[in-house]
């Protein structure tokens, strides 16, 4: 996915509304995100794997704003990152990775001051789960109910949701249900982001589609 720069920059636009100046980037990989966060005060990128985190440093040195911790949610380091103090959070495609998703978001929360925003996007419905999802290795897929009841259990507002991508609904059931596939095409993440991600996006920011690949949420603190 890392040459998927329409995608990403599509979910940048969609999060960027509710971000504030000092943003957590929970899952930050090697920074294929964090790049579009590097404008505002400060980047407090975390990952969990070692080798993302030093990748993540290399690709963006001399940035005085970037801060990458290895650490995530709920782990207990995860909480000393309010010395930076925060004042949102995004999270995209990552806590379908998290087995105790609740106790992420609970964490997430923890670091941030009341009424702040929280960015998640996830993938959705658990009838497109399949090989690629266990590979990957998601617990879970999710949707608007689904995303707000872990929010609620955690504490959360949910001030808005939605899903995206419906193209990429087609083509994920389509991988997982006919063709089972256990990796993603490079060739399809290229055709996507060149043709149907710039297209899409367009679109869907004025139709919000009934359905999606994805869910996208913003939550805030209490």
């Amino acid at each position: 996915m890392a040459a998927a720069r329409n995608y990403f920059a599509w979910q940048y636009r969609l999060a960027a509304r509710d971000l504030g100046r000092r943003v957590v980037e929970v899952g930050c990989g090697t920074g294929n995100f964090t790049g579009f966060l590097l404008g505002r005060g400060s980047v407090i990128a975390v990952d969990t794997e070692p080798e993302c985190v030093r990748r993540l440093r290399l690709r963006y040195p001399d940035q005085p704003n970037l801060h990458a911790e290895c650490c995530g949610p709920p782990d207990a380091d995860f909480f000393k990152l309010r010395r930076f103090e925060p004042d949102s959070c995004v999270c995209l495609n990552v806590i379908e990775h998290i087995d105790r998703d609740v106790d992420a978001l609970v964490a997430m929360a923890s670091i941030l001051p009341p009424r702040a925003p929280m960015v998640l996007l996830a993938p959705a419905f658990e009838a497109l789960y399949g090989p690629i999802d266990y590979q990957l290795g998601h617990y879970r897929r999710y949707t608007k109910r689904s995303l707000a009841l872990a929010a609620h259990a955690a504490g959360l507002e949910v001030v808005s949701a939605r899903y995206l991508n419906l193209p990429g609904f087609f083509g994920w059931w389509a991988n997982s249900r006919v063709f089972r596939r256990k990796k993603q095409s490079a060739a399809q993440i290229s055709l996507f982001d060149r043709f149907v991600a710039p297209v899409t996006s367009l679109i869907e920011d004025i139709v919000p589609p009934p359905f999606g690949q994805s869910v996208i949420a913003t939550l805030r603190t209490r």
